[in-house]
């Protein structure tokens, strides 16, 4: 297993301070053991002075929440937002809502963006970064948007559609790091957290 190379990451506990089932499901993809206790930070929706710093600023907060209560333990925290022309698009209240969004991006470059974030309270570590994803929807017709709005896939997604499910019907090509699109970079992840572990000898 390639986190038999990081050194001392078999002597921590491992925190993932996020609900979403799909970066659970990346991260056991990949091999990682670890435990989930969500955090109660309320992220937020408007971007400060750029979207990567939203990004930023929501996936520092959301593990700060965790890794105070978990000091000893190594927390991964994330957060995901779509955006296009500038516009952050969130998870869709409602069908018409959907349909608005999906229609914004029919035949449309749109950017993710994720930050990423690794916390080591007992050592005062921490380390941030993001990650930035072009994809590009085909147009679509309004028959298409509905079809696809009733298989009740965009309701739990940011940018109402799921790259990973019925929504990749929609994409014509990405330019990046596909599983940033379903909501965590893994490389990007590993190298951070190769990177990071590097400056710490547990005992």
């Amino acid at each position: 297993m390639l986190f038999s190379l990081i050194e001392n990451l078999e002597r921590l506990d491992i925190v993932l301070a996020s609900v979403s089932p799909r970066r659970f499901e990346l991260l056991k993809q990949i091999g990682l053991e670890f435990k989930v206790i969500p955090s109660d930070f309320e992220e937020e929706i408007q971007h400060q002075s750029s979207i990567r710093d939203l990004v930023l600023h929501n996936a520092r907060h959301k593990g700060l929440f965790v890794a105070e209560q978990n000091p000893k333990a190594l927390v991964i925290s994330a957060d995901t937002v779509v955006a296009i022309d500038g516009q952050v698009l969130g998870k869709p209240e409602n069908e018409d809502d959907a349909f608005r969004m999906l229609q914004l991006l029919s035949g449309k470059t749109h950017q993710v963006y994720t930050g990423v974030g690794l916390f080591l309270k007992e050592y005062e570590g921490l380390k941030l970064d993001t990650v930035c994803t072009n994809v590009t929807f085909r147009p679509l017709s309004e028959e298409e948007i509905l079809a696809y709005i009733n298989t009740g896939e965009p309701f739990d997604k940011a940018g109402a559609y799921g790259i990973q499910g019925q929504g990749a019907l929609l994409v014509e090509r990405i330019e990046g790091c596909y599983y940033n699109v379903v909501g965590f970079p893994l490389t990007k992840f590993f190298l951070m957290l190769k990177e990071f572990m590097k400056h710490y000898i547990i005992g």
